[in-house]
């Protein structure tokens, strides 16, 4: 019930903020304006820099042994904050598509709850949390469609791949008895929703979208106790980002 509600409320958290970015894009698009950056797009190519936050849980399959072995009562992901920033290149395609390079460095945590039966030897408690800080290099490469330009604003949506390397991965950790191992690549895809606000020398671009993880990253070992209960384990990832183009 808990991880249901928590959900809920990650729902409605992403609701609220939609809701805010699309009023305040349809005020500023009501607003009548001087036209900026009246040539931008007709530029063959553009780039820029990107800010974000992100919002980063795993999404786990149990394994057999979870429902023979009661070791472990519990065993599932928790919701946890991060940042990342990143470069921009983007290409046009046609007025309506571009074609979009945004390398990125994320900073993100993905933790995994415990609930054990005996007490864990290391922690000295039967609630545990075993905390997986991730340093990745992001490479995604998408598709932009865009709406028609009303006067200062328009709407983007977007979808693409992404290539992941996690430089902090504990894959090949020797002592390693308390650990779940994650792999070091990861492949997934992508799609969110933007929108454009154009100023006199920049274009301010809010950007929402989810990214998701194809990958079994776990390197399971049948030996541990937190790896063992565990199967699958896939990446997920909500960010909010703005993009600062020219």
């Amino acid at each position: 019930m808990f991880n249901i509600h928590r959900k809920k409320v990650s729902k409605l958290s992403l609701a609220i903020v939609l809701a805010v970015v699309v009023s305040t894009s349809y005020l500023y698009a009501q607003r009548e304006r001087e036209i900026y950056l009246p040539d931008h797009d007709s530029k063959p190519y553009y780039f820029g820099i990107t800010l974000g936050l992100n919002l980063s849980r795993f999404q786990t399959e149990h394994h057999t042994r979870f429902f023979e072995d009661d070791s472990a009562y519990v065993a599932e992901p928790t919701n946890n904050g991060g940042f990342q920033l990143g470069l921009l290149a983007t290409g046009r395609l046609s007025p309506r598509f571009e074609l979009r390079f945004n390398p990125q460095l994320i900073f993100a945590e993905r933790n995994l709850f415990y609930k054990l039966k005996y007490k864990d030897p290391y922690e000295e408690t039967d609630s545990v949390t075993k905390k997986l800080e991730s340093i990745i290099t992001s490479f995604p490469i998408q598709i932009k469609f865009f709406s028609d330009r009303i006067g200062n604003f328009r709407v983007y949506m977007l979808g693409g791949v992404k290539a992941d390397l996690d430089l902090a991965s504990n894959a090949r950790a020797k002592k390693a008895e308390d650990l779940v191992k994650i792999q070091k690549f990861d492949y997934g895809i992508e799609a969110g929703i933007g929108f454009n606000f154009y100023y006199q020398s920049f274009i301010l671009s809010p950007e929402i979208k989810i990214s998701n993880g194809l990958r079994n990253v776990h390197n399971r070992d049948k030996n541990l106790i937190y790896s063992s209960v565990l199967d699958r384990i896939r990446s997920r990832m909500i960010v909010f980002c703005v993009h600062l183009e020219g």
